[in-house]
């Protein structure tokens, strides 16, 4: 039995996406549906492996925040369930779902209430470049934890490989938080193969993989252009 699962932390993937994709719209969710889709067939393809070869893609993120809060500086009302954000993910996780071999594993968000200094914002003031009483609503963000996420794309390696279901996991992300997973993989046999869209990896993370395979096109190199008709049907 040759099969293989393609498992993308999907908070990692969205991120990268915009990077490496410099052609493509980051904001419509049919394109990043598609584009996806497409990334599974490549990953097959490099593999020597055939489309039926494909068990299933994992797709894992988090439900948008559907919450009204007041701002830091100006105490104004800010609904997150209407941010532009908001919207490409309930449209995004809604293409996701018409799409064809792929599971998607929604976690949520835990948020605190509380808005956190941005990481520029707070080198700018160590540095001077930004004095206290300058302070804007646009220096602060809400402080957002992703949950259950890291679990779920834990849980389903291992019932992959218990189950024995596939040979062979194909794993997009960069966290080496997923190193015990990738090491019980490959106690079981699991052909484990590191997708990091061209990102640096950390040591610990590589050690415990079997290979590193981008297919996505790498960032500063030349892309030709591509329209969203032009991009893999994946809920054909």
């Amino acid at each position: 039995m040759q099969k293989t699962a393609i498992l993308i932390d999907g908070a990692y993937f969205l991120a990268r996406y915009r990077k490496v994709y410099e052609d493509r719209d980051g904001n419509d969710a049919r394109t990043v549906s598609r584009t996806l889709f497409g990334m599974a067939l490549d990953h097959l393809k490099q593999l020597e492996r055939p489309k039926d070869a494909l068990y299933r893609i994992f797709f894992y993120d988090c439900a948008p925040l559907e919450k009204v809060f007041e701002r830091p500086v100006s105490g104004s009302s800010i609904d997150f369930g209407a941010s532009a954000s908001a919207v490409f993910r309930r449209e995004l996780h809604n293409e996701l779902k018409r799409v064809r071999k792929l599971a998607l594993r929604l976690g949520r968000l835990a948020e605190r209430g509380e808005w956190v200094l941005k990481r520029h914002a707070l080198q700018d003031l160590r540095n001077g470049a930004l004095r206290w009483e300058h302070l804007r609503d646009e220096h602060f963000e809400l402080d957002l934890r992703q949950t259950q996420v890291d679990m779920k794309i834990g849980l389903d390696i291992a019932s992959l490989a218990h189950k024995r279901l596939v040979d062979q996991i194909v794993l997009v992300t960069g966290d080496a938080d997923f190193v015990p997973a990738a090491k019980l993989a490959r106690r079981e046999g699991i052909d484990v193969i590191l997708d990091p869209m061209w990102q640096g990896v950390s040591p610990a993370l590589q050690e415990h993989v079997d290979g590193l395979q981008s297919v996505c096109p790498r960032p500063g190199s030349p892309q030709p252009p591509r329209s969203a008709s032009e991009l893999p049907a994946g809920d054909a």
